[in-house]
């Protein structure tokens, strides 16, 4: 493949031969090739110039970790998609991005009888022939012959290929400046600039290593920005708004990682009145007037009713709750609301469901008896307000019998100790360890080290299965704690417990430094492993547990979480309002962890009761939560809600009469509507299990359900009741829409539905059309 400037001047001499036709076919397959090659004229791209690092001298001697490594990851040899795959490409496997240096110093130099590299003629070099497009190379062109990395490699070989020192990377230190950024964008009436035009900021990227020594890396960073129609950032480093908007850079090293917050105002810092009800709405106000973009108002009291009933009890008001609340002049009933929603029966069926969601509560992992006994546990956990740090350590010292101590279930849904750390790690603390099983997380700092010593924290349990038997003595299963290490639990790797870097986290709640190799006293070797996790993880300064749970709480009411996905917290994927989580979770733990506390911090709070925006101007996408974004309901509370509006009940296989949708144990439980609209079959800890895209199927099933049509049309249901009653029309509209909508209708709704009521036909089929019409409602459909 030819390089982008020799492709321009093949392309113009042909140009100057060929018809115009021709010539524009040319320059198309020209530019194709340049896409394809992936290469980009970027005047401070090491892979295509040659420079000095910082614009002084590269430091000597010349090292292959900190050298040679990051100038093949900067040419994109490791990466994920080329040599850095788990299988390699092309008979030649890296390690990805250059984790491992002395892995990868071995392939270079010893492995394939070492015709990668020629020592005694450097430039006939497999490593530099093929990058370079002198040879075959499926990655195509990677390198010029005069760029830097080519200079490193040359250097490296004539300095013998010196190999990887132990001390390379102790006491890495990654510095991005400015940490922050804050870029202007045209404004209405400014004329416009193509984006390739626009003057970029450049970042500047500093590694500091433990002996004070330090290095601008910035041509050797690798960059990537979350959201790339916010802005953009090129291989050097230079940052270019795309469009106003609020993102991150991902700046990551030799294993290290930082971020940049990237910001573009949607116009001038602003001005706007926005009364506090507590300390969220300071600081959200704070970000909106920097960013220029202002809240909506807002929401009056029937939106704000329908839309706290279903966030913290999963249900509606009834007609009654309604007209009460709406009647109610005090200026204190939303917080009063609150405070009574939060002591409701009906909120310990909705957060037994969500929490039976987070830790998969399924009959498949543990029997009928020992979901009873986990479901069990979970629900007075919820009817307790138990805090979130006792719930936790509940569950991950839990021992003895599954049929009477409910939390020993949490070890027969992941048995595996590898399975255990990732679920441990994603549910309670928001870090997603599962690629660090098999090599250092791209986009953090963990390694392989960290997630096999968080399993080894769950590799001294027995677990005893009595069959049949095992009834005389409570149940079947039962799980304790051992001294020894348990070969049917023995990870793949051995490394001695350890959680992100901390080595050997002591019952104290003390830490030793990461990297310690210190070991526990003899003393401590009789403690149960999974309680000092449990002291780790529940410490009031653990910079993972409440963040995690405040990000989680405050998604399940609007949606999307300050982080998300909500499970996937890194320094890589900042919160979109910084400021805002860490109050929130200072807060929270302030308070012991508990949970109502926090639900009634976010719910009193006026970012909490902004009004709905359906066409939004700013902030269209609601990251910044100045305005509340619709979102549906979730498949249980949509069909109770259905049934408390038509008046009926549902029939669930095995469970009492009447039992909600809200309370259902677990997923086994056959129900087409529930299958539909995405109820999660709670095999995955990850919040992603359940379904929340509307599809066809779903609109088909509103509109065109028999067992909706039964509902509806049902002797004893609402409207039949109502109709038998002899209710005038404005009673039962207004009824319909109170149970539904919370809210009164329009004048113009009350026209509509009269103009329906006369248009031919009995006047039961046409409430019955009505009703149906109200169901498949937007506003019914979605929590606004």
């Amino acid at each position: 493949m030819f390089p982008p400037l020799v492709s321009l001047m093949v392309a113009m001499t042909v140009i100057g031969q060929r018809s115009v036709k021709s010539s524009w076919v040319c320059l198309a397959m020209m530019a194709m090739a340049v896409l394809a090659s992936g290469q980009r004229l970027d005047a401070a791209d090491p892979t295509q110039q040659r420079l000095t690092s910082g614009g002084q001298p590269r430091p000597l001697p010349l090292r292959f970790t900190r050298d040679v490594v990051p100038a093949l990851t900067k040419a994109g040899c490791n990466s994920g998609v080329c040599h850095g795959s788990f299988l390699g490409r092309g008979g030649l496997q890296l390690s990805l991005l250059g984790f491992d240096a002395a892995f990868d110093h071995d392939v270079l130099t010893k492995a394939s009888r070492g015709r990668r590299v020629n020592v005694s003629a450097p430039e006939q070099s497999l490593l530099l022939l093929k990058p370079m497009g002198a040879m075959p190379h499926g990655g195509g062109r990677r390198i010029t012959a005069d760029s830097e990395v080519a200079a490193i490699l040359r250097e490296w070989f004539a300095a013998g290929m010196p190999g990887p020192r132990e001390d390379d990377l102790t006491g890495l230190k990654l510095t991005v400046e400015p940490p922050e950024l804050l870029i202007p964008f045209p404004r209405a009436g400014e004329a416009p600039v193509e984006p390739s035009r626009r003057e970029g900021t450049p970042l500047k990227v500093t590694a500091t290593f433990a002996d004070g020594s330090s290095r601008d890396v910035t041509p050797w960073a690798l960059y990537d920005v979350r959201d790339k129609t916010i802005a953009e950032i090129s291989r050097a480093g230079v940052v270019t708004a795309q469009r106003p908007g609020k993102t991150s850079v991902a700046v990551k090293y030799l294993g290290q990682v930082a971020s940049v917050s990237v910001s573009i105002p949607f116009g001038p810092a602003s001005t706007f009145e926005f009364p506090s009800q507590n300390l969220l709405d300071e600081i959200a106000a704070v970000e909106w007037k920097r960013l220029g973009v202002q809240p909506a108002p807002l929401a009056d009291d029937p939106t704000f009713l329908r839309r706290v009933f279903l966030d913290l009890i999963g249900t509606l008001p009834t007609a009654d709750e309604t007209r009460k609340f709406l009647e109610d002049s005090s200026t204190t009933k939303r917080s009063r609301l609150i405070d009574e929603l939060l002591t409701r029966p009906e909120y310990v069926d909705y957060w037994s469901l969500r929490w039976g969601d987070l830790l998969r509560a399924h009959r498949r992992y543990v029997g009928d008896k020992g979901l009873a006994s986990f479901n069990g546990w979970i629900r007075q956990s919820v009817r307790d307000n138990k805090p979130l740090d006792v719930m936790t350590r509940e569950l991950l010292t839990a021992q003895g019998n599954l049929f009477t101590n409910g939390p020993v279930a949490y070890y027969f849904i992941d048995e595996k100790v590898e399975d255990l750390a990732e679920t441990t790690s994603q549910v309670f603390l928001g870090v997603r360890l599962q690629c660090t099983k098999c090599h250092h997380h791209p986009n953090e700092v963990w390694t392989q080290e960290d997630y096999y010593g968080l399993a080894a924290f769950f590799s001294k349990l027995e677990t005893k299965d009595s069959g049949a038997q095992g009834s005389k003595f409570g149940g079947p299963k039962s799980i304790r704690p051992s001294s020894k290490e348990n070969p049917n639990r023995k990870p793949l790797m051995t490394v001695a417990p350890r959680v992100f870097g901390e080595v050997n986290v002591l019952l104290s709640g003390g830490r030793e430094s990461p990297g310690s190799s210190a070991s526990p006293s003899p003393s401590e070797h009789t403690v149960d492993p999974r309680q000092r996790l449990a002291d780790w993880m529940t410490r009031p300064d653990n910079p993972f547990f409440a963040r995690n749970f405040a990000n989680r709480y405050w998604a399940a009411l609007f949606g999307p979480g300050l982080v998300e996905p909500v499970d996937d917290m890194r320094a890589t994927n900042p919160a979109s309002l910084p400021g805002l989580l860490d109050a929130l979770a200072k807060d929270f733990t302030e308070h012991h962890f508990d949970s109502k506390h926090l639900l009634r911090t976010i719910c009193n709070s006026r970012v909490y009761q902004l009004a709905p925006e359906l066409h939004p101007q700013r902030d269209a996408d609601g990251q910044l939560f100045t305005h509340r974004v619709p979102r549906r309901q979730s498949a249980e509370v949509l069909l109770d809600a259905i049934n408390q509006v038509t008046g009926s009940t549902e029939k669930f296989d095995g469970q009492p009469a009447g039992t909600r949708a809200i309370a259902l144990p677990d997923p086994t439980i056959t129900s087409l509507f529930l299958t539909t609209f995405g109820k999660p079959q709670r095999n995955s800890p990850c919040d992603c299990s359940r379904g929340s895209t509307p599809d066809l199927s779903q609109a088909l099933h509103l509109a065109n359900s028999t067992a909706l049509h039964e509902k509806i049309v049902a002797p004893t249901g609402r409207l039949s009741e109502r109709l038998k009653a002899n209710r005038t029309d404005d009673e039962i509209i207004e009824e319909l829409y109170l149970t539904a909508l919370a809210r009164r209708p329009t004048d113009h709704e009350r026209q509509s539905v009269r103009e329906a009521l006369t248009g031919g036909g009995s006047r039961d089929e046409a409430w019955q059309d009505v009703l149906w019409a109200l169901l498949n409602c937007s506003e019914f459909v979605f929590n606004h």
